[in-house]
């Protein structure tokens, strides 16, 4: 792999800065500070944050944080609309190249896989027709047996869609399966890559696993103390559904519960927390198979070394202080 110093030096095609890692590890305060370093916008990679209305559920940068650094890709549309993956990749890569065009540098900052690898290998997604039928099946099969158990038949079919998809994602999972059933291959064997123009740093954070533990145990009790209730309370009287993918994902759809008596408050905290465990399994899992990371343990106050590592990738002229 080249050394910053020589990728520097390669001044033909533009940088592109990815911060990526585990839920709670911090990827908002290194990006909000590496930004401010090397005269950065920040463009989100997180499926849930393009949702306006939910902030405190997907720890959303504070409205303040988004003013001191121009961020993008981060409350655009209503929890009812979905965002395709495509769509999602368009709006990344006209984001990145307007940044560029300012003369400032791009910060890919996220830990939806899925998001991460559409920019940073220019995943081509598989063009294959829906099939009403088939999706119904599926969806009813969740509904009879838990969401877990169509996962579970996903990790069968393709371990790999699997590893990057959260079993809360009733439409993602759906999606996978019916590629797989429908073509009789793995979703994976039918995506190509057609990697962007861009020169690309990837930093990647990392915790102890008891210590991230730790964070995530915290950060829900934080969100629950900050309004994560009444937040949800808003959006159904908003006239959401809490079927929605959107609301139907993690913290939201224990707290739905919660709200129909259906889980105390303490217990609907407790899953989350559970719950969240588990999704930085699946996060990890992806992370690991991407190549060229410059991994930080966080625990042992690198961002000394980030900076220095950006430093040496950036050219001068994008160094603030």
């Amino acid at each position: 792999m080249p050394s910053p110093d020589e990728q520097a030096s390669e001044t033909a095609a533009p940088p592109l800065i990815v911060i990526l890692g585990p839920t709670a590890v911090g990827k908002t305060s290194l990006s909000l500070d590496l930004a401010a370093r090397f005269d950065g916008e920040i463009v989100g990679a997180d499926s849930r944050q393009i949702y306006r209305g939910m902030d405190i559920g997907t720890a959303k940068p504070s409205a303040l944080e988004q003013a001191q650094i121009p961020h993008h890709l981060v409350d655009i549309q209503p929890p009812d609309k979905q965002m395709a993956l495509a769509t999602y990749q368009q709006m990344a890569f006209s984001v990145i190249d307007g940044v560029h065009r300012r003369g400032r540098v791009p910060f890919l900052v996220g830990g939806s896989a899925l998001y991460l690898r559409a920019v940073v290998e220019g995943l081509q997604i598989p063009e294959v027709a829906p099939n009403p039928a088939l999706r119904a099946e599926l969806e009813k099969f969740a509904l009879d047996n838990g969401r877990e158990a169509l996962h579970t038949r996903l990790r069968a079919s393709d371990p790999e869609a699997a590893a990057q998809i959260h079993p809360n994602n009733l439409r993602r999972v759906v999606r996978a399966l019916e590629i797989v059933q429908t073509t009789g291959r793995r979703k994976s064997e039918l995506e190509s890559a057609a990697p962007p123009p861009y020169r690309i740093l990837k930093i990647g954070l990392d915790l102890p696993r008891p210590l991230l533990h730790e964070r995530i145990d915290r950060r829900v009790h934080d969100m629950v103390e900050a309004g994560l209730v009444e937040e949800m309370k808003s959006l159904l009287a908003a006239g959401y559904s809490p079927d929605l993918p959107a609301l139907s994902s993690l913290g939201y759809q224990e707290i739905a519960a919660h709200l129909r008596g259906e889980l105390t408050l303490q217990a609907a905290v407790e899953r989350i927390q559970i719950e969240t465990h588990r999704f930085v399994r699946h996060q990890y899992t992806w992370f690991r198979r991407i190549p060229d990371v410059h991994w930080f343990d966080v625990s042992q106050a690198p961002r000394p070394a980030i900076r220095k590592l950006a430093a040496g990738f950036l050219p001068s002229r994008h160094h603030c202080r």
